[in-house]
């Protein structure tokens, strides 16, 4: 057990993330605007939304929506379902419950750092690295090698962030396997699932194949909604997620009222909505390639599988840090350096930036970059 270290990224993204004039490490798709969204609402929904009761809500998340979150599943029902303040307190409140510190964790990296920081200020973690020079594949033997007879929970994101790494369904069939095995539970961030480059690369979702799979996912990413700040859990255990609400009773206690009802909104139009994102993400991966192109000399450029992030190489002689400083104070264009993804469980490279391409600006920051490589000289 150790103390919770800052948390590096969201510290690098509260500088950067609301003054750069060309945020290009964003890790959420072009969200909607409020009159977008209610465009899409039935007049029974627009109701509901305008004279809606600005007073607290179910703990376990309004009935309604849990009913449309279910219906993104293939095996859960709403009372598989508990509801957050986006997906960060489901995270934590998920490892306090499910971890003691007589457990051991298994965790892959790199990483949203709330994956490995909050089981470490709990138990004993064990990482297992994505291997760049491999194609970021994960190594089921090295996740076997890994479990120990407390081994308590294995925890994974894919496609990953921030390397858009998918794992292939074999592997992904051998880790439910190697967890039900050992009686594992499996947590699975889920949450660019949907806006893959190839619907064939897409995952079931954990929850749906496995007895103690846990699924989380959100309205921020793939939908392009983190305004709302609406996560949630799905997990076949009820009396698991009994406990989460009864932690969730000293955060957040409840969700937003408005924020569920366009929520709910939002999921009966997500067709709609993700064939929006995947569109963007499709048209932005096109520009990115041509960049990329041109620069081979200073990027290490790999088409991810899926989501709306990427990390690649960078190559220059200044190294990531300084190119990546100089470039959002002199062209208000933002990357995330490595050293954000820092791991206290194994090393992550060192030369890699993250790269964002959910955003309707980046064609805009692709030429504000091109201009400043330019000006410098590349």
């Amino acid at each position: 057990m150790r103390p919770m270290r800052d948390f590096a990224l969201e510290a690098y993204m509260s500088k950067w993330e609301f003054v750069a004039k060309y945020n290009m490490t964003g890790s959420d798709a072009e969200s909607l605007r409020l009159p977008a969204l209610l465009d899409m609402a039935s007049e029974a929904e627009r109701a509901d939304f305008e004279n809606l009761s600005l007073g607290y809500t179910e703990t376990f998340g309004a009935p309604a929506l849990r009913q449309e979150i279910a219906a993104t599943y293939d095996r859960v029902t709403p009372e598989n379902l508990l509801c957050f303040a986006g997906a960060e307190e489901a995270i934590y409140i998920a490892m306090k419950v499910l971890l003691t510190a007589d457990d051991h964790a298994i965790v892959v990296t790199p990483n949203y750092q709330a994956a490995e920081t909050i089981p470490l200020s709990i138990c004993e973690v064990t990482g297992v690295a994505l291997e760049i020079d491999n194609h970021w594949n994960l190594d089921i033997g090295q996740i076997e090698a890994a479990i120990r007879p407390n081994t308590k929970l294995i925890s994974i994101n894919f496609p990953n962030n921030p390397t858009g790494k998918i794992i292939s369904q074999d592997t992904f069939n051998a880790l439910v396997a190697l967890c039900r095995k050992h009686g594992i539970w499996l947590f699975s961030d889920e949450v660019y699932r949907l806006i893959e480059k190839d619907e064939t690369l897409r995952l079931p979702q954990a929850v749906d194949v496995y007895e103690r799979g846990i699924s989380l996912n959100v309205m921020s990413k793939a939908y392009g909604l983190p305004g709302l700040r609406i996560g949630w859990l799905a997990c076949k255990d009820r009396d698991f997620l009994v406990r989460c609400e009864r932690y969730k009773h000293f955060l957040s206690i409840c969700n937003s009222a408005p924020s569920e009802v366009l929520a709910r909104i939002a999921l009966k139009n997500r067709d709609r909505i993700l064939s929006r994102t995947r569109a963007i993400v499709r048209d932005n991966i096109g520009q990115l390639n041509a960049f990329f192109a041109e620069f081979p000399h200073l990027f290490d450029w790999r088409e991810p599988d899926g989501g709306c992030v990427a990390f690649i190489r960078y190559k220059g002689a200044d190294g990531v840090e300084a190119f990546t400083r100089r470039l959002v104070e002199e062209a208000g264009v933002f990357f995330l350096p490595s050293s954000v993804y820092r791991s206290d469980l194994t090393p992550v490279p060192q030369d890699c930036l993250r790269v964002g391409f959910g955003r309707l600006h980046v064609p805009e920051g692709i030429t504000a970059l091109r201009n400043w490589l330019t000006r410098n000289g590349a």
